[in-house]
Order: structure tokens, then sequence, then C-alpha cells
């Protein structure tokens, strides 16, 4: 087959790029990104566009004519860019690639990271979703999500193939840009509430990846699977495990956390304030069984998230 990958210079496109290497089914791989991977690929094609020039995007694209669209280019807010120049790239990269991807004659099936922050945490709201509660975003990278998703599906509709919706938790490890992941290696303290400490879900990166490779290689699925990590933690519960201090924050904790975080270097976008302060898992029961890939626990995320090499030094004699 041949398979197109968009954002291939991000940490889960490389990764997904160096395992699809490897799969003889994959007869030819190419990706985009504004920026370009950070690993060695060894006959994955890269071409370095901007989401936002949609000419040479539809023009890749259509030459490529992809059998398999995997769409990754989905920017979080405060994690390789801003929060305004991740909803434009978002969306530019979305409308030109799967526009165009929808024209190729060659097309059979689209898979598209999303995330359980398309459900929203209003009021009153499912706490733990699975696929068929209704979207209803109550944040600016929620909507940017379900806006994806919704290009997506049309783009499916247009021709006529399965389209995968990976509504993924929160993907952290040691070399993920998240702001949620900055936020919870801050040293020596982390501001957290002290009046709500709800329980979130996450998922590792290589089971992100997993995920995505499982999605583009099996028999394609049409609809939206939430993929989560086992049982989940609070705020609390993560920074003790990181070996951080818990700072509680007293007041209106919303308007506060922010700026305290920002100070000590870590902006946290709306997304992130909501998952501290409301909570965010969802039922991952559907995605095992269809997948067969099983996201190790949340607590195990955790802890491979504060884990750093150490690093030895070593003299240019001793080398010798």
């Amino acid at each position: 087959m041949r398979l197109l990958i968009t954002g291939m210079g991000g940490e889960l496109g490389t990764r997904v790029a160096q395992l699809l290497e490897n799969d003889r089914e994959v007869t030819e791989l190419a990706g985009l990104d504004v920026d370009p991977p950070r690993r060695r690929l060894r006959r994955a094609e890269f071409h370095r566009i901007n989401p936002r020039d949609r000419t040479r995007s539809v023009a890749f694209v259509r030459a490529f004519d992809p059998d398999v669209v995997v769409h990754l280019g989905i920017y979080e807010p405060n994690a390789r860019t801003g929060p305004r120049s991740a909803a434009e790239r978002t969306r530019a990269g979305s409308v030109s690639v799967l526009g165009a991807a929808a024209e190729c004659p060659s097309l059979q099936s689209i898979v598209v990271r999303s995330g359980i922050e398309v459900y929203g945490r209003r009021r009153g709201c499912a706490t733990v979703p699975a696929e068929d509660v209704p979207r209803d975003p109550t944040s600016p990278f929620g909507e940017s999500l379900a806006e994806a998703e919704d290009i997506a599906v049309s783009a499916g509709w247009a021709a006529d193939v399965p389209v995968t919706l990976l509504r993924m938790a929160p993907v952290l490890g040691p070399h993920v840009p998240s702001p949620l992941g900055r936020y919870l290696r801050m040293a020596p303290v982390v501001p957290i509430s002290a009046f709500a400490d709800p329980t979130f879900s996450l998922l590792h990166q290589e089971d992100a990846v997993a995920a995505v490779v499982a999605a583009a290689t099996s028999t394609p699925y049409d609809g939206a699977l939430n993929v989560v990590g086992s049982g989940a933690v609070t705020a609390f519960q993560a920074v003790r495990l990181g070996g951080r201090v818990p700072l509680p924050i007293l007041g209106p904790e919303l308007r506060l956390i922010r700026p305290v975080a920002e100070l000590l270097g870590s902006p946290v976008p709306p997304h992130v304030l909501e998952l501290l302060h409301r909570g965010r898992t969802a039922d991952g029961t559907l995605a095992t069984e269809v997948l067969r890939v099983a996201p190790r626990s949340t607590v195990a995320v955790v802890k491979d998230l504060y884990e750093w090499a150490t690093v030895t030094h070593i003299r240019a004699a001793e080398a010798a």
C-alpha cells in the first residue's frame, strides 16, 4: 500500500513512520509537516510543507495518490506551538490534505488522531464516556479536534471510504511535547487545586503509536475509538509519584494556577486546566477489542514520564 502521514515531524508521526517502514505491505511511505523528523528514517519520504500552504499540500497529496492517509497533523496548544498557531495549522492541514485525499482514486481509508477532549466536561456530562456519547467540547482544543473529525468524516463520505477516529487520552512520555507533561514535571513544587482533585486517564506515547499503526494496517474501522490507558490518577497522586511537592492553591484556583504555572515556566492552556479541575477519562474497551492494543496503565505512564536517563560523561582516553 501507499501510505501518507501528516504530522510526520512530531514525536508520534516519526515513531509511526519508523514502525511502518518495517511493514512489507507498505510499499511507499511519505509524509509532510512544518518541522522535519528528529529520528532517522530509512525509506520514508519526508516533505517539509507548512500546513497553511494549501497549494503545496494539495499538489503533494494528489501526486502521491495514497491508499491510506494517517492524519496526525493535529497541533495541541502550547505543545509544539502557541494556541492560535496550533488551531490554524490543525484546521488548514485538515482541510487541504483530507480534501485532496478525497479526490485521490486510490484512497481506501483514513485514520485521524483525535482526543477525548471532544466529549467536554460540562456539568452533568458522562464522567466515563463511551464512543456513543455525543460530542460536546468545552475547550478550544476540544473544538479544534471536533472540527478535524468533521472534516475527516466529510472527506470519507465524499470518497466513500471508512474513517477511523482515534480519540486518545492525553498522550504523555519523556520525549513528547505536552503542556500537561511539562506541568507535572515542574520542580520542586507543582500548583494544584486545594478544593478539586478529580481523576484523569493518560496514554503512553508508544501505546498511541501502536494504536495508530494497528488502525492503519488492519481491516479499516469506520467510526470513533477511545484509546485510553487503564485506571486513573489525580493531580496530587501524579505529583507525588514524581517526587514533587504539591502546592495547594486557595481561592479561585482556575485563575491562580495558570499564572503560577507560567511563572514557573509551564504555560497551562484551557483544556489542561479543565482536566485539572473537572477530570478527564473515557471508556476504552471497544478500541482494545478492535485494535487489539492494550495500553499500559495511567500510573505506569506517570512513572515513565518522570524517568530520566542518567548522563555518563566519558573522557576521550577512556573511550579510546
